[in-house]
């Protein structure tokens, strides 16, 4: 059995866990059924809480006197997720949280580019799977910033009434899409009529991890890069 759970993903679960030894409870912010926030749950034996939005911290009851922290689902909207943990901290002043965010970088960092993006297009395009939590931030907050935004996994789910009288189409996709995708998406669009197409500078990812154990670096080669 090869564990290739994302690093980050897995340092959630750590969290979870060495709170839980420290006789924390745990509130967890994230969506329900998401098989990031199962795993998760499933970290531990009892005292986890799951929390949605806002209104959802209310409902917590922690026993008097009993220690909590919070940890976060990594492909969670930025903006959302700052508000449900204010919320928390507003409920329950001595909450621990991690010393650095959980929302991983890589989702952090395309939502970071369609808040710029979003406002200069008439429709933006998410290349990525509608059972992707990032990529349906990505949409959402699209649509929040003004723009018609749409979710596809292929080229040819695009449709040209989506740009009837459209002069501008912005593209972006989940941290997981792969690049080919994205590129036959811009094809399809200059098939559809696209004159000119320009890439905006975002953030330079560099970050690398180690191949998960079992796989064998002289088979593999080099850690990879996300």
């Amino acid at each position: 059995m090869i564990d290739a759970t994302c690093p980050l993903v897995a340092k959630v679960n750590f969290e979870a866990q060495r709170y839980e030894r420290e006789g924390d409870e745990v509130i967890l912010i994230g969506h329900k059924g998401h098989p990031e926030v199962e795993g998760t749950m499933g970290q531990l034996d009892h005292g986890i809480y799951l929390v949605e939005d806002v209104a959802d911290v209310a409902g917590v009851e922690i026993p008097p006197g009993q220690k909590l922290a919070v940890v976060t689902q990594t492909t969670l909207s930025v903006d959302d997720a700052a508000q449900i943990l204010a919320a928390v901290k507003r409920r329950f002043p001595n909450v621990r949280e991690p010393k650095q965010q959980d929302i991983c970088y890589a989702t952090q960092n395309r939502q970071d580019a369609v808040k710029m993006l979003a406002p200069g297009v008439d429709v933006l395009v998410v290349v990525g799977s509608p059972s992707s939590s990032n990529s349906n931030c990505l949409r959402e907050l699209a649509e929040r910033l003004g723009a018609d935004a749409y979710m596809v996994e292929k080229a040819a789910e695009l449709k040209a009434e989506w740009f009837e009288g459209r002069r501008r189409v912005g593209v972006t996709a989940g941290a997981s899409a792969p690049e080919l995708l994205v590129q036959r998406v811009v094809d399809r669009l200059r098939a559809l009529g696209a004159v000119s197409v320009r890439s905006l500078p975002g953030a330079v990812e560099t970050v690398h991890f180690p191949l998960p154990k079992g796989l064998g670096d002289k088979a593999m080669g080099t850690p990879l890069e996300r």
